[in-house]
């Protein structure tokens, strides 16, 4: 299960999301209007009269962190129908891959017949709904409906060269475990293609209490919440000793107090420590932030520059930057940079260095030189 969220509203119409469910065995999908305000009360009924009604009371549904599908209502509901919940966690997102895969296919199928024939998206869900679940689908080597009842749909679009099939009695049993085994073979191909994919970049990492390990400075390469990454940057900090595990992959961590961070961390963040004492290096814990990253600021002035324009002078500085043990030169504005970094020492650099720079403008063309005074 999950949403496709963010359509736009028609007028009289309430409905600006997508829910989509998907049978695991038989690729049948399912595509429910809803409202992204809806409760998880009109979920669960919307369920039961469209889905449950179907196919039955699932073994287990898979779905994300949706604040619907953690609410208490709706565990209480299909703990006491039976269902097992298997949620995704935000080091495994994979887990919902399916229904995500999923989703890609239909908001294409969504958007074409936006373009082509316009109109609201809810009334084309009915046709992206057949479409969908009569088209050949890879991994069970048939179409969804063709999985689900045992025969290929019926349609002007494609007629079956026996006619509609009349099959009574034992012989149909046969032939729905044959369609079945020839499900399940073609579903074990198609998974084990995505695991040797998976497996190459996988490690299968047990640690013990009392181990000391190296924790990842930054999980993540996104420059908005761990800053610019080199890479001659440090990427493991520690070594920490493990006190204690939570769940099947997540670890505790005995931190030193001023680090301030929350001790449990996944095992993908961790890494062995080898016992040599040649080889720790020293970390600053005190610089330290909340998410595993350096601060970033200047260290000294360098050179010193003025470019000169028709009506003015901008007298810029070379910047020694300090970005997770490494250093980045850059030249700034010297009123902006005084501005903004009101707390530097400035008496301290006494290998200050005046370098000026200025244009030659040659007469009769409009090309600028640059100078070294």
């Amino acid at each position: 299960m999950d949403f496709i969220t963010g359509l736009p509203v028609a007028r009289g119409r309430m409905n600006n999301s997508i829910w989509v469910i998907v049978d695991r065995l038989t690729k049948v999908a399912h595509l429910l209007a809803v409202r992204d305000s809806d409760k998880v009360e009109t979920l669960a009924e919307l369920n039961i009269n469209q889905i449950v009604k179907l196919h039955g009371v699932p073994a287990d549904i898979v779905s994300d962190r949706d604040p619907r599908f953690t609410a208490a209502f709706w565990k209480a509901l299909q703990g006491e129908m039976g269902t097992e919940l298997n949620l995704s966690t935000a080091f495994h997102p994979e887990t919902d891959g399916h229904t995500e895969r999923t989703i890609r296919t239909l908001e294409d199928m969504l958007r074409m017949c936006i373009l082509d024939w316009s109109g609201v998206c809810e009334d084309y869900l009915p046709l992206i709904d057949f479409s969908y679940n009569n088209s050949h689908h890879i991994s069970i080597g048939m179409s969804p409906y063709e999985a689900l009842y045992g025969r290929p749909c019926r349609t002007p679009l494609c007629w079956t060269e026996i006619g509609e099939r009349r099959v009574f009695g034992p012989p149909i049993v046969d032939h729905t475990m044959d369609r079945l085994l020839e499900i399940r073979a073609n579903m074990k191909k198609a998974q084990d293609c995505q695991k040797k994919y998976a497996d190459q970049r996988r490690r299968e990492v047990t640690f013990e209490r009392g181990d000391m390990v190296y924790l990842k400075v930054a999980a993540q390469k996104w420059k908005h919440r761990f800053g610019k990454i080199g890479k001659l940057a440090v990427r493991y900090i520690g070594p920490y000793k493990i006190i204690g595990k939570v769940g099947i992959v997540a670890y505790r961590l005995e931190l030193p107090p001023e680090m301030n961070l929350h001790p449990v961390f996944h095992v993908s963040m961790l890494r062995k420590h080898v016992a040599d004492p040649n080889a720790i290096e020293p970390e600053r814990i005190e610089d330290l932030r909340q998410d595993l990253t350096y601060p970033v600021g200047p260290i000294k002035i360098g050179l010193r520059r003025v470019r000169e324009l028709k009506n003015r002078r901008i007298p810029h500085i070379q910047v020694f930057w300090g970005r997770q043990n490494r250093m980045v030169i850059t030249w700034e504005d010297e009123e902006r940079f005084r501005a903004n970094y009101r707390s530097f020492s400035w008496k301290k650099q006494h290998k200050w260095k005046k370098a000026g720079h200025h244009i030659h403008r040659e007469f009769g063309t409009n090309s600028l030189k640059w100078g070294r005074m």
